[in-house]
């Protein structure tokens, strides 16, 4: 039996049914696993991966697989993990996991640590901790690795500060920043899941609600266009000026955030930075006011803040913690702070990740074939790579597009023709 650490291996049993109902909804991702399975593309091929364990997570480490690597899988995020997954990719697939839901910081790093020790040549990450603690802590497994590829927003932007103060030591692909990611998982995916966790979590109805979107990235707005679709007032707020006036353009009310503090009655932070919402907020918010974050770290709610301002706290339902004011105020924070969306319910719809992960799997062999021509900084996802996952979403969807012609072409081409 392979190396593993999870809850429990009874629940593979479902787990695998799940597996099995997401695979459905990803032709993309099991056209390429079929191809994978006949050439081996990464045939011997030691991967590391720090992901969401998820249905769909499952279905690219499967992917991986057939290709010919040896896997090794543990969670991006402690509350994230579905345990029954974890438990049918060990029993019925084969492979590593070291991911129990709910599991403590120690235990969390401490999984993270075990999938360094497989020295893997290939790191997957998605929030970059399983590569700031190997360039931290394992720098002696850094001679093994080829490259690396990253899923998150919020992780690009840590490798970025580690490439640009010279630190980062091998290259990785920015997945996140694919157009076929950040198009349609950051907004489709994001903007459906985070509604998802608030209604499992509150069963609170949103329409009539001041529904307030704390940044207008891909993420905010998918976000906001779903919860403007339930019938709430979404407000945003920004610190982007050419962001807020996008919001403005699409037909939202921009607020500063302590104006949106004093009528918000929901709270959704997708920043990817720390203490957005903080205790001049917390102090004037409306009895009642509920919060939720969306971004990938807990940081983006001050929560210490939160309970050295509140006089006591309990939980009132599950996930869903009650701060109580001196003056009897009452707010109700979502999953610890931690993503919503995958805390609270089931992270983003197959569909979606289908295209995400068809790019991790692409860009994992990209740069096998291309190792000897890349630095030790971060790279765009190629534009052949972005292109293709999108063209065969198409051809499985039975969807026809046009093609240019010759004419077309060599207009585009040229520079002499005026009007």
């Amino acid at each position: 039996m392979n190396d593993y650490d999870i809850k429990d291996l009874d629940l593979a049993s479902r787990g695998k049914k799940r597996i099995e109902w997401a695979e459905r909804r990803m032709p993309v991702l099991t056209k390429i696993r079929e191809i994978f399975k006949k050439q081996k593309p990464l045939k011997g091929i030691r991967i590391g991966a720090c992901l969401h364990v998820t249905t769909e997570t499952a279905n690219l480490m499967r992917t991986l697989k057939d290709g010919g690597a040896e896997v090794y899988l543990c969670a991006s995020n402690p509350l994230s993990t579905q345990d029954d997954v974890a438990a049918s990719l060990v029993k019925d697939f084969g492979i590593s996991v070291f991911a129990i839901n709910g599991e403590n910081r120690e235990t969390y790093y401490s999984h993270i640590r075990s999938v360094l020790l497989k020295k893997p040549q290939i790191t997957m990450d998605d929030g970059a901790d399983l590569v700031s603690t190997l360039h931290l802590e394992m720098k002696e497994n850094l001679a093994d690795v080829i490259g690396g590829t990253e899923e998150t927003t919020t992780g690009v932007v840590r490798l970025r500060s580690m490439a640009r103060d010279g630190v980062l030591y091998y290259p990785i692909i920015a997945v996140n920043d694919a157009k076929t990611k950040y198009l349609f998982d950051n907004r489709y995916g994001t903007g459906q899941s985070t509604i998802d966790g608030i209604l499992r979590s509150t069963n609170v109805l949103i329409a009539g609600s001041n529904f307030v979107v704390c940044g207008y990235g891909w993420c905010g707005k998918g976000v906001a266009m779903r919860a403007r679709g339930m019938g709430a007032r979404v407000l945003i707020t920004e610190v982007d000026p050419l962001k807020a006036l996008e919001a403005v353009m699409d037909g939202f009310s921009v607020v500063s955030s302590i104006e949106a503090a004093r009528i918000g009655d929901i709270f959704v932070t997708v920043t990817g930075n720390i203490s957005v919402l903080r205790k001049e907020h917390f102090e004037v918010m409306k009895d009642g006011a509920i919060l939720a974050n969306s971004g990938h770290f807990d940081v983006e709610i001050d929560i210490k803040a939160l309970r050295e301002s509140a006089s006591s706290c309990r939980e009132v339902r599950t996930g869903v913690i009650e701060y109580t004011f001196p003056d009897g105020k009452k707010v109700y924070l979502l999953s610890e702070g931690r993503l919503v969306n995958l805390s609270a319910a089931e992270g983003h719809p197959a569909e979606v990740m289908d295209m995400s992960f068809a790019n991790q799997a692409k860009c994992v062999q990209f740069l096998l074939e291309k190792k000897e021509d890349l630095k030790p900084q971060v790279y765009p996802v190629p534009e052949e790579i972005d292109s293709s996952v999108a063209s065969l979403k198409l051809a499985l969807m039975n969807i026809s597009i046009d093609s240019l012609t010759v004419q077309q072409k060599k207009y585009l081409r040229s520079w002499e023709r005026g009007t």
